[in-house]
C-alpha cells in the first residue's frame, strides 16, 4: 500500500498524529470543549432552568452545578479516531476527510447525548445511581462507543486496510528485511 500512496504519504500521516498530540491534544479541547459546553446547555434548557456559569460550567435549577472537566470532552477518544483514521493507508484525501469527519460529528453528537443523560440523572438526587451510571459510561460504554463508531466507519467508507499493521506489512515487503 505504501506504493500507491507513497512513502511521503505515509510520513505525513504518522507526523500529524504527533504533532496534534504534542502540545497534549489542545487543539481537540480548543475545538470541542465550546461545542459540547453549549449544545449540552442548549438541550439542557430545553428542559431545565440553566444557567452558564462559565465557559465550562452549567448550572441546573440554581442548585446542581455541571463542571466539564478535559476527561468530559474526551479529547482523547477523538485522538484515538484520529489514529485509526490516519494510521490506515488506501484512503483518498477527500474521503479520509469525510471519514475524520463523521466520526468526529458522531461521537460529539454521543457525547453530548451522555453528558446530557449523566446530568438528567444527577438532577434526579440519587448519588449512588448516578455513581453507576457515570462510572459505567466512563470505563465501558466509552470505549464502545469509539470501536462503534471505527466499525461504522469501515462499513460507510469501505476500508479495507488495517490501522498501523497495513503501514508496517507494507512497509515490511518493501525492505531489506524481506528476503
Amino acid at each position: 500500500m505504501v506504493k500507491k500512496e507513497g512513502i511521503y504519504g505515509l510520513i505525513i500521516r504518522y507526523l500529524i498524529l504527533v504533532a496534534v498530540a504534542i502540545p497534549n491534544f489542545f487543539l481537540f479541547y480548543l475545538i470541542f470543549t465550546p461545542l459540547t459546553v453549549y449544545s449540552v446547555y442548549f438541550l439542557l434548557g430545553l428542559f431545565f432552568n440553566v444557567s452558564l456559569l462559565s465557559s465550562i460550567v452549567i448550572l441546573i435549577e440554581g442548585i446542581l452545578p455541571i463542571e466539564f472537566v478535559e476527561a468530559c470532552i474526551a479529547g482523547s477518544a477523538y485522538y484515538l479516531l484520529l489514529i485509526l483514521n490516519l494510521s490506515t493507508p488506501g484512503l483518498k484525501l477527500k474521503r479520509r476527510i469525510y471519514a475524520i469527519g463523521f466520526s468526529f460529528a458522531a461521537f460529539l453528537i454521543i457525547n453530548i447525548l451522555r453528558i446530557f443523560i449523566l446530568s438528567i440523572v444527577a438532577i434526579s438526587g440519587s448519588p449512588e445511581v448516578f455513581d453507576v451510571t457515570h462510572k459505567l459510561f466512563w470505563y465501558l460504554m466509552s470505549t464502545l462507543f469509539v470501536v462503534g463508531i471505527w466499525f461504522a466507519e469501515i462499513k460507510l467508507f469501505k476500508i479495507k486496510f488495517t490501522p498501523i499493521y497495513s503501514d508496517f506489512k507494507s512497509l515490511y515487503n518493501k525492505s531489506n528485511l524481506k528476503k
